[in-house]
């Protein structure tokens, strides 16, 4: 009896469970099948947990539009949008216009927010490929590589248009354009959390209009993101997924009838006929970097040059329980406008890495847990941080802000106001975890959409070859129009199962 192809899928997250459950229900059981997992969990950057009697989420959080969005439509038929048998994040969606104050105590109107928040939403909906005229010519004109570099121009080219207005008065030590570029400012780090740059500098202006949405509107889930993976891998037999199983080097093109290697840290190793990889483009740019190196023999330049250009960052979020002593409802949804770090006016105690932080908002109306979106370095200073030092520090921040506009707003004190604290923090940490060293992918300048393109592509490159398709690749970071995204996952694993499913002639595919 012939033996059965086997399928080997390195990572359960949403790629890696999404082309198992298609491999399995397609083939009729065609292939030996398994899933390897570094972690002790399913779900990889999905991850829902608890905290204080809420449901949060510690990775991906949003459905991105819910017309043709595959993880709606999971989400739907296992009635798991507003199932929950307790309080979820955001379940409220958004929530009302927050308060923006801006350092020193200064609670900002309308009219000094709308204009600045109208110019970037125009912008980015210019870059995204909105078209937009007034920004038309001046986009060829100055010939962006950087969304950051775009965006910046675009502020310059509004201050010109409205020279000569009057100073601001009653703004303490803000003047007018000190006080709109902390409000761009502020758009900017939400920018950031939305594509995990570090630096809107770093992220490519042409490769913007490729990225594309689902329309309607953004949700979360009630039972949990993890549900959708939970439903992924409840068809699969019992022995398919094996957790603890940290891969340490994949060995392929070998002269054997199953051609790939595949070596675990305890010293065990797997063949397989075709391995699945759904790594994170993190876990990848170390495994191209080691000296040792993940891949035997090395990926070719084509394959390593793309997962070298394209970017990775790191966004957190950090959740924090509001003390007993005060009401929900007493603080509102923040959105903060900070001086720049190196301002001889900041307050001295603020630091650096909350001022790189936009909002501070309940998790749904009146609820006692705040929460905070963090990328780039204060991401990964926000990881080192004890809980203690982030109380203190978030603690300091909201009650300056909240306090009485201050005489001198280089003042330390908070004696004019508004005293908050809080008493538990719960994070995510993923650029410090070794399976996933960050949370998902960007356009890099210096790459483009076609390096997603090139992640995706099989090896070896011969079609001819008498084993074709050893080594496939899934996940977000292999997706030219849905990275960083859950669907964009789900797709590539959907393209991956195919791809193995075409190859064998497995019909209704």
């Amino acid at each position: 009896m012939a033996k059965k192809p086997r399928i080997v899928i390195i990572g359960a997250g949403m790629a890696g469970l999404t082309a198992a459950n298609k491999l399995y229900t397609s083939s009729n059981d065609l292939f030996e099948l398994f899933v390897v997992e570094g972690g002790t969990r399913i779900g990889g950057r999905i991850n829902t947990s608890e905290f204080y009697g809420d449901r949060v989420e510690m990775g991906a959080t949003w459905i991105h539009g819910i017309k043709g969005s595959p993880v709606h439509q999971i989400a739907q038929q296992i009635n798991a949008l507003q199932g929950s048998d307790k309080p979820w994040e955001c379940m409220d969606g958004l929530l009302d216009e927050p308060k923006t104050i801006a350092e020193g105590g200064l609670e900002l109107n309308g009219s000094m927010i709308e204009p600045i928040s109208t110019l970037f939403k125009n912008l980015m909906d210019f870059a995204q490929g909105n078209e937009a005229s007034k920004w038309c010519s001046m986009s060829r004109r100055l010939g962006n590589k950087s969304v950051g570099s775009f965006l910046r121009k675009g502020l310059d080219v509004y201050w010109d248009s409205c020279k000569d207005r009057e100073e601001l008065k009653g703004y303490g030590k803000w003047s007018r354009e000190l006080l709109e570029e902390a409000i761009f400012a502020m758009y900017e780090n939400t920018q950031r959390t939305y594509t995990s740059a570090g630096d809107l500098f770093s992220l490519d202006y042409e490769a913007e209009s490729e990225y594309r949405m689902f329309p309607g509107e953004e949700i979360t889930i009630g039972n949990g993101y993890s549900s959708i993976i939970e439903h992924l891998a409840s068809v699969l037999p019992r022995d398919v997924i094996q957790l603890d199983r940290k891969v340490a080097k994949i060995e392929w093109d070998r002269c054997d009838s199953r051609p790939v290697k595949i070596h675990f840290l305890d010293g065990s190793f797997v063949l397989a006929d075709h391995v699945i990889v759904t790594v994170s483009l993190g876990v990848l740019k170390a495994g191209i970097c080691n000296a040792s190196g993940l891949f035997s023999p090395p990926l070719p330049s084509f394959k390593t040059d793309a997962i070298s250009r394209l970017g990775y960052g790191v966004v957190n979020k950090l959740f924090l329980r509001l003390n007993g002593n005060r009401k929900p409802e007493e603080l509102p949804s923040l959105q903060m406008v900070f001086y720049r770090s190196d301002s001889v006016l900041r307050h001295k105690k603020i630091p650096w890495w909350m001022r790189r932080t936009a909002t501070l908002s309940p998790i749904y109306n009146n609820a006692s847990v705040f929460l905070s979106w963090f990328a780039g370095k204060e991401a990964l200073e926000l990881e080192r941080l004890s809980n203690e030092e982030i109380i203190n520090a978030v603690t300091t921040t909201v009650s300056s802000l909240l306090s009485k506009p201050h005489n001198e707003i280089m003042s330390d004190s908070n004696s004019n106001g508004f005293e908050v604290s809080f008493v538990d923090v719960l994070k995510s940490k993923w650029g410090s975890d070794p399976l996933f060293l960050g949370s998902y992918s960007y356009v890099a300048v210096g790459s483009s959409g076609a390096d997603f393109d090139t992640m995706a592509e099989p090896l070896p490159t011969d079609v001819y070859h008498h084993h074709p398709l050893q080594i496939l690749f899934a996940g977000e970071a292999t997706h030219r129009t849905h990275y960083s995204t859950t669907h964009g996952a789900y797709f590539s694993g959907i393209r991956e199962a195919n791809r193995l499913l075409q190859h064998y002639h497995c019909v209704g595919v």
